[in-house]
């Protein structure tokens, strides 16, 4: 066995996260201890970066005044999407979800990308310029399943005005809002993901996703030969 090879329950425990993770909007009122929120933090860190740019920012709001002009502007962006849906039936099901927890937390986190960290000369960025902002993302995905591990909801909420809230938030002109987070204990961690259990969308079969050589060339790896 590899030196750096794991043993077959810490494998398990990683997948078993992975699939047990949810998008949450239902919080309990339960304060969110600061050595978790430490250890949150921690993980997001540990991400990869293109260049070690570590291009992120965290910033915690606990303010309900900001945490109201931030849900202002969910609920006229929500008002908007919702008046795009063509479907009569789908139109009313999407306004009867929960989207965020924005009040409900105790907790919100505005995850941002600083495009300018490390100066003018990123190694690796020139050709991609966008991956300080995937670099951003993994360091969310890794807050989000610290956060599982840690029985921590998390919520992303993208439904929002993005400038009008960078403007909130007094970000610089190089720094970009990435993702808005709702960070606390939920009221439940749901078998399924919600819009797969409404009805809004069903998990498509990986193996129609996987493809070999070529775009759109069905691999042989699920074929039993393989």
């Amino acid at each position: 066995m590899p030196v750096s090879a794991f043993s077959d329950a810490d494998r398990e425990v990683v997948y078993r996260l992975m699939s047990v993770r949810r998008d949450i909007r239902h919080f309990s009122d339960s304060p969110l201890p600061g050595d978790v929120l430490q250890r949150m933090l921690s993980a997001a860190h540990q991400a990869p970066s293109v260049g070690f740019m570590q291009p992120w920012n965290f910033i915690l709001i606990s303010s309900m005044e900001i945490r109201r002009q931030i849900k202002e502007s969910f609920e006229r962006v929500n008002l908007a999407e919702a008046e795009k849906i063509a479907e009569p039936d789908r139109r009313e099901l999407y306004r009867s979800l929960k989207l965020e927890g924005i009040l409900d937390a105790p907790l919100n986190v505005a995850v941002t990308c600083d495009r300018r960290r490390s100066g003018p000369f990123v190694l690796g960025r020139a050709p991609a310029p966008e991956t300080d902002v995937f670099s951003t993302c993994l360091a969310i995905q890794n807050l989000w399943l610290s956060a599982r591990a840690e029985g921590v909801g998390v919520g992303w909420v993208s439904i929002l005005d993005q400038p009008a809230v960078e403007k909130i938030l007094e970000l610089p002109e190089q720094v970009r809002l990435v993702a808005y987070l709702c960070v606390g204990y939920p009221t439940e961690f749901r078998p399924r993901p919600l819009l797969e259990e409404v009805g809004w969308r069903s998990r498509l079969d990986l193996r129609s996703l996987v493809y070999e050589e070529k775009w759109g060339r069905a691999a042989s790896l699920f074929d039993a030969n393989y």
